[in-house]
């Protein structure tokens, strides 16, 4: 399971939890009762509510003070609300309550590594150790509550890939326990370093610092994938700030990494595609790198064809079909066996029918066969390389019918079959 964040609000960790709570809200119990573990000092209640802002339709996930008159407050910069002073938590009290709850290992390891995050960044801010960082809004009572919910999920849902969209920078001033803050609030930016990011004209702070250290935690820097995959669900998630026009919201896309089969017998798998242009190596030598493309481990083939580029130079295009998940080590071997010096590569998705390699005996000659299973029946092809010594085209080709024919047969009569005449 893969899930993608669209951040068409924002980011925060209400807003997170509220979306993956309206796409799976079978897990809304565990959640309460996460937070209540995690809160055992001074209990929190929290409520999943469904909301419609007029274009949307959601849920909100809201957190009541402990000890209150029950009112419900976010705490977060992002939400609009009352705002209450609260004493600075020491980063290592919050670690030693989060140790200390009645936990299961998953929540308290993603919720200490989401906070960690925090802490990092709020060190750097104020140039002191990491231990020493005293939170304000984020070691609040609610925020606590709203990492706490997200780390549930996150163990629960055990997405393989988190992935975000651009997220929308804001703009303005933000107060805080610190005094006033420009947006994105310094913690935030460092967070969000590597993230795209956008402009969408619309005030005020975006993304908050517990959603920043959220992302931080879970995503990639990089686009959302190009493979196929399959929409499972969606989830959407409300803030209480209400923007002109637009809903203030996260929304979830929860993909299953499964592609269809394209026929029966084939199989998915994920490809590397690797091309480039060279116009400065000679052939003989670029045709000696190619070969060594070709032995390369993780390089399935490489193809080249003549074309046209500046001023009317020959050139030639190549393209290699690599193991997606080697795409960093083929991408080194193609800058070290030929002179290009810029490559462009993306993973796609591709079909591959099972295959096998057998050889067999003609002459005393040892024939090479691929057999491959196909929808309307096995297809076998020679090895032309092993039929190349053996005299004329039509001894050749007489030869390689005979081995495919042999190697048919073989695996006919392993199946339990009659031999072909």
């Amino acid at each position: 399971m893969q899930i993608h964040l669209d951040a068409l609000g924002g980011v925060a960790g209400d807003m997170f939890v509220a979306a993956l709570l309206d796409a799976f809200p079978s897990h809304r119990d565990g959640v309460m009762r996460s937070v209540a573990a995690a809160s055992s000092k001074a209990p929190v209640a929290c409520e999943l509510t469904p909301h419609n802002d007029g274009i949307l339709q959601g849920h909100r996930f809201m957190v009541k003070a402990p000890a209150s008159d029950g009112h419900t407050h976010r705490h977060d910069a992002h939400e609009d609300g009352p705002r209450h002073d609260h004493a600075h938590r020491h980063w290592s009290d919050i670690r030693a309550d989060l140790v200390g709850a009645d936990l299961d290992p998953a929540t308290r390891k993603h919720a200490i590594g989401i906070f960690e995050h925090l802490a990092a960044a709020e060190a750097k801010v104020h140039g002191i150790a990491v231990e020493q960082v005293a939170f304000h809004e984020v070691g609040a009572w609610d925020s606590i509550a709203d990492i706490v919910a997200a780390a549930h999920l996150v163990a629960r849902l055990e997405a393989t890939h988190w992935s975000v969209g651009p997220l929308p920078l804001g703009s303005g001033r933000v107060q805080t326990a610190h005094g006033t803050l420009p947006v994105p609030a310094p913690a935030t930016a460092l967070l969000l370093e590597g993230f795209a990011t956008l402009d969408d004209g619309i005030a005020g702070e975006r993304v908050t610092p517990t959603g920043a250290a959220i992302l931080r935690y879970l995503c990639d820097h990089g686009p959302m994938t190009s493979r196929a995959r399959t929409l499972g669900r969606s989830g959407v998630g409300f803030g209480t700030k209400i923007f002109l026009g637009m809903s203030n919201c996260l929304r979830v896309l929860v993909f299953d990494e499964e592609a269809p089969q394209l026929a029966p017998a084939s199989g998915h798998r994920d490809l590397g595609i690797i091309e480039f242009e060279v116009d400065d190596q000679s052939a003989e030598d670029l045709a000696m790198g190619l070969d060594r493309l070709r032995e390369h481990n993780d390089i399935f083939d490489v193809v080249q064809m003549p074309m046209f580029g500046k001023k009317g130079r020959m050139m030639t295009h190549v393209r290699a079909l690599v193991r997606a998940d080697a795409m960093n080590d083929s991408i080194d071997a193609c800058f070290r066996e030929t002179t290009t010096i810029g490559l462009r590569h993306h993973v796609v998705s591709g079909a591959a029918l099972p295959r096998r390699i057998t050889a067999v005996e003609i002459g005393g000659r040892s024939i090479r066969v691929k057999t491959v299973e196909r929808p309307g029946g096995r297809t076998a092809k020679a090895e032309a390389d092993d039929a190349l010594p053996h005299g004329t085209h039509a001894a050749r080709a007489s030869l390689r019918l005979e081995a495919e024919r042999l190697a048919l047969d073989a695996l006919h009569e392993q199946a339990g079959g009659e031999p072909s005449c």
